[in-house]
């Protein structure tokens, strides 16, 4: 089994509140939960309005396909998500 992990590290421009950040970073995170059937969470930046870190996990039975499925997710976000900004993303597999 392969459980791949992601954090991906964003720049929410214009976000006035931690009101709207939460509304933004929740809507992601339901967005990825629902289109590829990964587990997410907000992981860092609790409390700053303009940035946030989302964990993203999947379980494969191949590291190439966690990988891939895990870079699908950051490329999807870049590309349908024009409200926020990807800073850098770190992927790692680990094989248990």
């Amino acid at each position: 089994m392969i459980v791949g992990t992601c954090s991906i590290e964003l720049h929410l421009p214009g976000v006035q509140s931690l009101k709207e950040k939460r509304s933004i970073v929740k809507s992601l995170i339901a967005q990825i939960q629902k289109k590829f059937n990964a587990a997410a969470a907000e992981v860092g930046f609790h409390d700053v309005w303009q940035s946030s870190t989302i964990g993203v996990a999947v379980v494969s039975t191949h590291a190439v396909h966690a990988n891939q499925w895990l870079e699908n997710i950051v490329d999807w976000i870049e590309h349908y998500r024009p409200d926020v900004d990807v800073i850098e993303h770190n992927i790692e597999t680990i094989r248990l």
